[in-house]
């Protein structure tokens, strides 16, 4: 049976590929694994490289999806083809060092079902940096993320729980979400964060931000239990305003004057209005695509491991 499977979602990383799949031949030497590859749709010719690199190592098993599908659905479509005990996920630009695998694996079998990679310093904007501050955060609040841990992309997973993950048919997946509702049997161990093999990140702000907004959103109704404890503290506070308001008219000789203030308070509770109707809408909309099982990805043609000679098209 395959002990390792390596699932690596890819996007414009043709330069990287070659050395990717050089090294981890190297480090896993004397292990029987297999790297998936899943490009997302890539501008460059990442694919061709991809089938290039099966052709010469059956070990390979190459996904090609039709459109960009975004980071984790892509490494769910590699979830789905990964048969090792153990599975491995980690990023394309070789930041995360394929030497790394064994040291994940090996803590792995000490009895934990997900290892994350611990970054001492990390090779990177700062602006990721704050923004896995932040998610690690909400993880916390929402989920109950263990204390200390740090949600890397680089990670290992015993097999059974990547089959759970497997089976996640939402349409806006978030891979650390799902493991922090399956399991709390978590470990972490250091490893160093490298630097870019080549080309530039491919990770805007705008990816960093939806990636939280999945978090706060598809994982958890703590928002809309905030949104209700909210409108009734605002209730309370605007009916306890309400009779200040009215003592002071009958008891005092002093005259509100409520332009001001009533400008004030329409401009604030039409904009909270706005965005808890917002925020509604958007579970509304996650429910209807879900509802009307809006797929996670298309696969346009797969070259499998172990015949790579045969390539299958969908």
């Amino acid at each position: 049976m395959t002990e390792i499977s390596i699932v690596v979602p890819v996007f414009n990383s043709s330069m990287v590929l070659p050395e990717l799949n050089s090294r981890v031949i190297e480090c896993l030497a004397g292990i029987d694994y297999e790297l998936i590859l899943v490009n997302d749709c890539s501008h460059d010719n990442s694919w061709e490289v991809m089938r290039n690199l099966a052709a010469d190592n059956n070990r390979i098993t190459a996904i090609n999806l039709r459109k960009n599908s975004g980071q984790d659905n892509a490494i769910l479509a590699g979830l789905r083809h990964a048969s090792g005990n153990y599975v491995v996920i980690m990023d394309d630009d070789l930041q995360h060092a394929p030497a790394d695998i064994i040291t994940l694996h090996e803590k792995c079998k000490e009895g934990f079902d997900v290892v994350y990679a611990g970054f001492a310093g990390k090779k990177q904007a700062l602006y990721k940096q704050a923004g896995s501050r932040a998610n690690g955060t909400m993880a916390s609040v929402l989920l109950s993320k263990p204390g200390g841990i740090y949600l890397s992309p680089f990670k290992i997973i015993r097999k059974g729980v990547a089959a759970e993950i497997a089976l996640f048919a939402g349409p806006y997946p978030y891979i650390d979400g799902i493991i922090l509702t399956i399991t709390n049997n978590i470990g972490q161990i250091a490893v160093a964060h490298h630097e870019r093999f080549a080309g530039k990140s491919n990770y805007s702000l705008n990816k960093s931000a939806s990636v939280m907004f999945r978090l706060f959103t598809g994982f958890s109704i703590l928002p809309l239990r905030i949104a209700t404890i909210l409108g009734l503290a605002i209730s309370l506070a605007g009916f306890g305003l309400a009779v200040y308001y009215l003592c002071e008219y009958f008891f005092t000789n002093h005259i509100v004057e409520g332009w001001i203030t009533l400008v004030v308070l329409i401009i604030f509770f039409g904009g909270l209005t706005i965005m808890l109707l917002g925020l509604l809408g958007e579970y509304l909309g996650r429910i209807y695509l879900t509802l009307n099982r809006k797929p996670q990805y298309s696969i346009s043609s797969i070259i499998q491991h172990r015949s790579a000679s045969k390539e299958e098209s969908k």
